[in-house]
């Protein structure tokens, strides 16, 4: 069994310009922030384990809040399990800045307590 990783966490943040809005309401697809967390995840292994490792399943993925255009995001893996070659990693994206439209078009707001928009729980698999 190769050392434990386990609690080992990598976060991005990403602002999400206007051309990505998918819906109306400026709303986002889910699959925006599944895509943020492969690159935290591919972040996450070449840390632990000097490669990019390859996402094998996602065993579970709940979305909870929207994401808008405008909004300001971070996504954080953190290692929950470590196999020989396959890690657990828990998922979350959350809200942290949010576009104010009602105060000018280029107005955002810092949220005092981020929104959880996405959580998730997946398996990477490692050389």
């Amino acid at each position: 069994m190769s050392a434990s990783h386990d609690g080992v966490s990598v976060t991005h943040r990403r602002y999400i310009p206007y051309g990505h809005a998918h819906y109306g309401g400026n709303l986002v697809d889910g699959a925006y922030g599944l895509g943020l967390f492969g690159d935290v995840a591919t972040e996450l292994c070449i840390l632990t384990d000097g490669d990019e490792g390859l996402f094998a399943s996602y065993a579970d993925v709940q979305f909870k809040a929207p994401v808008k255009a405008g909004d300001v995001v971070e996504a954080t893996a953190t290692v929950t399990r470590t196999g020989r070659r396959s890690r657990t990693i828990e998922f979350t994206l959350k809200v942290v800045c949010r576009a104010d439209p009602e105060r000018g078009d280029s107005a955002a707001t810092v949220l005092d307590e981020p929104i959880i928009a996405t959580t998730a729980t997946g398996t990477v698999v490692v050389p």
